[in-house]
C-alpha cells in the first residue's frame, strides 16, 4: 500500500524530548525577566565592558537620570539571579559579572544588541574607537609613553589608568576623535595626583560640582590665576557633562587665554580626592569618598547652567572672593 503525503503529515509518532526540566526552564525564566529591564540591560552591558572587569555603583547611576536608589534596586534583581556579585570597598559598590554567568552574558550582548556597537560613518572617528582594531596599539603606545614618565608605578598600572580614564570620558563623549588626546590629559593628571608627596609640593585643591561645566571649572580657573602656581588646583564631576557651558567656557578664556581651550568636563575618582589637601564641594551632595587627613568644605554657590551671561558673571565674582580668601588662607 502506497502511503501518500497527505497520509505521512497526518501521522505522528511520539520521540523522546531533550527540553530542559521544569526547575532550569524555571530559573532560566527568571533570569531572562530579570533581563527584561532596558536599564538592567545597559548597566550588564556597561559592567561587561568595563576594561577594570567591574564598575563602580556611581558610574552606573550615569547611565540613566534616576536616583542612586531606583540604580541600586535594579542592580540588586540582576545580583538575586546571580548574574553579578559585588563587593564594598570604602564607601563605593563594586559589580563585576558572575564568572559562572560571563558567557552566557557575552552570547547574549553578542547575539541581540550588535547595535550597540558604533560603526563607521556615524561621526566618529574609527581610530579612537574601543573594538577598532588599532585602537588597543594606541592605548598601548600611550601607555608605554606615560609609564616611562612616572618609573614608580608598575606599567600595569599605568595601562589600567590609562583605559578606565578612555572608558570614562568615553561615557559621555558625542564625537570621538578626540578622546585618546583627552584621554592622554586626563591620564596624565590622575598619574601626577596618584605619584604626589604633599611634603615636598604645594597645597592643592580640589573643586566638585555635578557637571564639571561652570562652577568647579571656574573655581580651578580663579586658584590658579590668583595663587600664581602657589596653590594647585583641579575640578571634577560627580556626572560630568558632554561640554563645558558656552558662558562659562568664554569666561574661562579671559581668564586663562588658550589654556581654556584645553579644559573639558572629567569624572571624579579617588586618586584626585586623595592627592588634595582641600575638597570643595559645589552643589552635588555628598558624592566625594571620604578620606582621612583631607578638608572638605561645600560652597553653596549659583548654577551656571541656566543663567544668563550676566548671571555667570555674578557667580564668578562671588567664587572669585571665596578663592581669594582660600589662597590667602593656604599661603600664608
Amino acid at each position: 500500500m502506497n502511503v501518500t503525503l497527505t497520509d505521512a503529515a497526518d501521522t505522528c509518532s511520539p520521540v523522546a524530548t531533550h527540553a530542559i526540566g521544569h526547575e532550569a526552564a524555571s530559573t532560566v525564566a527568571a533570569t531572562l525577566k530579570a533581563l527584561s529591564d532596558p536599564l538592567r540591560l545597559r548597566m550588564l552591558s556597561a559592567i561587561a565592558s568595563d576594561p577594570r572587569g567591574e564598575s563602580c555603583v556611581c558610574d552606573l547611576a550615569e547611565l540613566a537620570d534616576v536616583s542612586q536608589p531606583t540604580v541600586s534596586h535594579h542592580l540588586k534583581v540582576l545580583k538575586e539571579v546571580g548574574v553579578l556579585t559585588s563587593e564594598r570597598r570604602g564607601t563605593w559598590v563594586w559589580y563585576r559579572i558572575n564568572p559562572s554567568r560571563r558567557s552566557a552574558v557575552t552570547a547574549l550582548l553578542d547575539s541581540f544588541a550588535p547595535a550597540t556597537m558604533t560603526e563607521p560613518g556615524e561621526g566618529s572617528d574609527t581610530e579612537g574607537r574601543a573594538g577598532h582594531p588599532d585602537f588597543d596599539a594606541r592605548i598601548s603606545r600611550l601607555a608605554d609613553e606615560l609609564a616611562a614618565e612616572v618609573p614608580e608605578l608598575a606599567p600595569d598600572t599605568v595601562l589600567s589608568i590609562v583605559r578606565e580614564s578612555y572608558t570614562s570620558l568615553a561615557r559621555t563623549a558625542k564625537v570621538t576623535g578626540a578622546l585618546v588626546p583627552l584621554t592622554e590629559r586626563f591620564a596624565r593628571q590622575r598619574l601626577a595626583d596618584l605619584t604626589r608627596d604633599r611634603d615636598a609640593s604645594v597645597p592643592q585643591v580640589l573643586f566638585v560640582c555635578v557637571a564639571n561645566a561652570g562652577r568647579s571649572q571656574l573655581a580651578a580657573a580663579l586658584v590658579n590665576q590668583i595663587a600664581g602656581g602657589n596653590v594647585i588646583a583641579r575640578s571634577a564631576g560627580s556626572s560630568p557633562a558632554e561640554v563645558i557651558h558656552p558662558h562659562v567656557r568664554s569666561i574661562l578664556a579671559e581668564i586663562e587665554g588658550e589654556i581654556a581651550v584645553d579644559r573639558f568636563p572629567k569624572p571624579l575618582t579617588d586618586d584626585a580626592v586623595r592627592a588634595a589637601d582641600v575638597v570643595v564641594t559645589m552643589g552635588c551632595g555628598d558624592v566625594c569618598p571620604i578620606i582621612p587627613g583631607v578638608r572638605y568644605e561645600d560652597w553653596a554657590v549659583g548654577d551656571p547652567a541656566l543663567a544668563s551671561r550676566e548671571g555667570v558673571e555674578a557667580i564668578r565674582d562671588d567664587i572669585e572672593d571665596r578663592v581669594r580668601a582660600l589662597v590667602n588662607e593656604l599661603t600664608h
